[in-house]
């Protein structure tokens, strides 16, 4: 069964609760800013886990200390869905622990 994708208006509105995110075309997206380079790797593998929990990857990049996450569900015509928002949950969550801004 496919996800039903989010109407804009209540993507909005749910990242209203999610600080950093932000709608961009039909994907979520936020960058992290980490205070080295080892954190921001260590939080990437810490992704790569939820993400793997969940049965749902994001594009991420890691860079020199930043990390940056692009998301959303291929099987919902590539629009956000709840399972995009539990995601971006999870990483909001978990990046703190990691030094993330």
């Amino acid at each position: 069964m496919s996800a039903e994708p989010l109407s804009k208006t209540e993507t909005e509105h749910r990242l209203e609760s999610l600080p950093g995110w932000a709608l961009e075309g039909d994907r979520i997206t936020r960058t992290y800013r980490l205070p080295s380079h080892f954190a921001a790797a260590a939080l990437t593998v810490h992704i790569a886990q939820i993400q793997d929990e969940l049965n749902h990857h994001s594009d991420l990049t890691l860079g020199y200390n930043t990390v940056a996450l692009s998301v959303h569900t291929h099987d919902a015509g590539a629009k956000v869905t709840e399972k995009d928002l539990e995601l971006a949950t999870r990483v909001t969550a978990a990046a703190p622990g990691h030094g993330a801004e």
